[in-house]
């Protein structure tokens, strides 16, 4: 898409998670209103939305805007995978992550020592976190979740390559938070010795007769032994 189509719309570097990037028409966004009140009502009765909302709504409204502007037009009945990639590659002239080219000295050094010429693009952690967002907006203003394009497998694989692709390019790898183990190991343990004590708890019990007739037959113990003990102090 042209640059230039969405070019009677104000830009606003915050839209995306990334510091100066991305994108925000300019709309009328109607004021948050508690259904108790006018929007007149004082500012202490009014919701206010939380962070990650706030931009979910401003990355959905820009999106609407992406396919009015779109040449042609777009409704989002038939938005699918491959106009979400296309949108995602119309933000990258708004992103502000290097990415080295293969051609650049630099290519693959996570700490460059000087500038180059290289292109800005969004960072793939951006638009990863982009979707997300734009996922739960579409399913939360009417869309069924097997015809979200978002979840499309294109874009799912056009992310990852993305990432490979920047991985090599910056010289960063994105690893994957490994799961801890050793918190699951602590709690089997601890299960275990519960289960083990309980089970010891229970052989004692019926040794000694079971039931309230194993507490008569520790008192009848304990009184033979008092006795015995009594009659050879006697002695």
């Amino acid at each position: 898409m042209d640059p230039a189509s969405v070019g009677g719309s104000a830009i606003d570097p915050n839209s995306v998670n990334e510091p100066s990037s991305g994108l925000v028409i300019a709309s009328a966004t109607p004021p948050m209103v508690s259904q108790q009140g006018g929007a007149g009502e004082s500012s202490s009765s009014l919701a206010t939305p939380s962070r990650y909302e706030s931009q979910k709504r401003r990355d959905w409204n820009t999106f609407l805007q992406y396919l009015k502007n779109h040449k042609p037009p777009l409704t989002l009945a038939r938005c699918s995978g491959a106009h979400v990639i296309e949108f995602l590659k119309y933000l990258d002239q708004f992103g502000k992550t290097k990415v080295h080219i293969t051609g650049c000295p630099y290519f693959g050094h996570p700490n460059p020592p000087a500038p180059c010429s290289c292109p800005l693009k969004q960072a793939w952690g951006s638009l990863d976190a982009l979707i997300g967002r734009l996922r739960a907006a579409y399913e939360e203003n009417g869309g069924r979740p097997e015809s979200n394009p978002f979840a499309a497998r294109a874009v799912r694989i056009y992310l990852r390559e993305v990432r490979e692709a920047q991985a090599k390019a910056r010289g960063i790898p994105y690893e994957k938070k490994k799961r801890k183990r050793s918190t699951v190991t602590a709690i089997a343990v601890g299960v275990n010795v519960s289960v083990a004590a309980a089970q010891a708890v229970d052989d004692g019990a019926g040794s000694g007769g079971g039931g309230d007739d194993s507490a008569g037959g520790t008192a009848t113990n304990v009184g033979t032994t008092t006795a015995a003990g009594a009659t050879t102090t006697n002695v």
